[in-house]
């Protein structure tokens, strides 16, 4: 059964990797530009905007990717400037049949005006509230330190201190190469002795190494990307023949993969969507989630994703809902809280698409 557009756009979806950065509408950046006096967006147009921050992100390199967050960035430094991306952004999404959220940023980039860190946690949580309270949808915060600076202690204990009003885990994202996780090991142990969720970016711009250390010296329980796994695995006429010791543990320990299949093009992860090795993964029973990554400059959406799926790998209705069910197993929430979104809303859901369907016919 061909899979159509509103169809996907109604299945009920759950996100785990979504940079806050990374989702501007391009006319709320051309309002918060003007509004903080701004002079460096290369147009005013929101539509040409679009296309710029799509045009620069589409070059297959991570390096060229990130070159737009420079602009997204200067206009997210006040308190209602950061609000007001966070609400949009869930708005955004549950128009999008997103059920469950989880979004995160850097707060060490949004002090150039005179804010601190807790200023801006606290002003992306009120947006997610504001969100949650309109438009009916959950959501969770995950802070993320950088690789290429050291601050990611610092950043660990503000993810603590919010834990009780909003904020899910903690984070290391930027550029692999030269940055290795186990240089940010303190900042990692501390999490784990505070009993608390690491996510870490890891096998997207670097080898099967970095997401080895990710797991193995940093404690992650989710792997942001993870494409280069499959350099752990052989494969021979698109099947897996042998998996190496670290695919191995990765699977048999059920560590989730946020996995994002435009962006991974992109940014150069993966050379097209038929060579992604999100098919390897899928078919070897890895968990694996589908994402958005950065819905600007992919110029993409949940239900774009799910789309590429579906045309690129074949995926049926109950793929999407073993992948769903695997986001939200995976998730940053209370175990309780997790059931409750499975057995109340997504298998309901989908249970009521597969009613509303019409019935193949038969020769």
């Amino acid at each position: 059964m061909k899979l159509d557009k509103a169809l996907l756009q109604s299945l009920p979806k759950v996100l785990l990797h979504e940079h806050l950065d990374g989702v501007l509408r391009p006319q709320t950046v051309v309002e918060l530009a003007k509004n903080a006096g701004y002079a460096g967006l290369p147009t005013s147009d929101p539509e040409m905007l679009a296309q710029w921050f799509h045009r620069g992100a589409a070059q297959g390199s991570l390096a060229k990717y990130l070159e737009g967050f420079a602009h997204t960035i200067a206009v997210m430094q006040t308190a209602e400037a950061l609000e007001r991306v966070a609400y949009e952004q869930a708005e955004d999404l549950s128009k999008d049949g997103v059920v469950y959220f989880e979004t995160r940023f850097a707060p060490i980039f949004h002090t150039q005006r005179g804010l601190t860190h807790q200023q801006v946690v606290a002003a992306v949580l009120k947006g997610l509230e504001r969100g949650r309270r309109n438009v009916g949808i959950s959501s969770g915060l995950i802070i993320c330190a950088m690789r290429n600076m050291d601050v990611s202690r610092e950043m660990a204990e503000l993810a603590v201190d919010f834990r009780e009003r909003g904020v899910v885990g903690f984070d290391l994202a930027g550029e692999e190469g030269g940055y290795p996780p186990k240089k940010h090991v303190d900042a990692f142990h501390y999490i784990q002795r505070e009993n608390f969720n690491i996510t870490i970016h890891a096998g997207e711009g670097y080898g099967k190494e970095s997401i080895w250390q990710a797991i193995q010296y940093c404690g992650a329980h989710r792997i942001g990307h993870g494409t280069r796994l499959i350099d752990d695995i052989a494969v021979v006429d698109g099947r897996a023949v042998k998996l190496g010791d670290l695919a191995q543990y990765v699977l048999d320990k059920r560590i989730p993969l946020e996995l994002c299949l435009i962006s991974n093009v992109h940014t150069g992860a993966t050379p097209s969507l038929s060579a992604h090795p999100f098919k390897i993964l899928y078919q070897e029973k890895f968990r694996v989630t589908l994402n958005t990554d950065n819905r600007l400059m992919s110029s993409t959406s949940m239900t774009q994703e799910f789309q590429a799926a579906a045309e690129t790998f074949g995926l049926s209705l109950d793929d999407f809902e073993k992948i769903t069910i695997n986001a939200m197993k995976s998730a940053f929430l209370p175990y309780k809280q997790r059931c409750d979104f499975i057995y109340s809303i997504i298998k309901p859901g989908y249970a009521n698409i597969r009613k509303s369907l019409p019935i193949p016919a038969y020769s």
